[in-house]
């Protein structure tokens, strides 16, 4: 005796699939993944890493001002060496 099933209660085993529309689909909608940060963002995030700088760096010591003031403030003090060193360790500094 031989038996053939068409249909499982209402599920019809064969229909035909959409599968690959579907495949298509995703494919066509995969692009370039990106971000963009807002100028708002921008901005915080300079201000954030001003304050990080600003806290890291060394203690004011008022009695080494007042000494750079009086050497400034003396005529004698300021020559083209004084200010050439200057200069050069300015430089140094802002650009490595």
């Amino acid at each position: 005796m031989s038996m053939t099933i068409d249909r499982v209660g209402p599920i019809d085993p064969i229909q035909p699939g959409n599968k690959p529309e579907a495949a298509k689909r995703v494919n066509r909608s995969r692009g370039v993944d990106s971000i963009s940060i807002s100028s708002e963002a921008q901005e915080r995030a300079e201000l954030l890493r001003a304050q990080q700088l600003a806290a890291a760096a060394p203690e004011i010591r008022a009695e080494r001002i007042a000494e750079l003031k009086e050497k400034i403030n003396d005529p004698s003090y300021m020559n083209d060496g004084v200010l050439n060193a200057t200069a050069e360790r300015l430089i140094d500094s802002l650009f490595g």
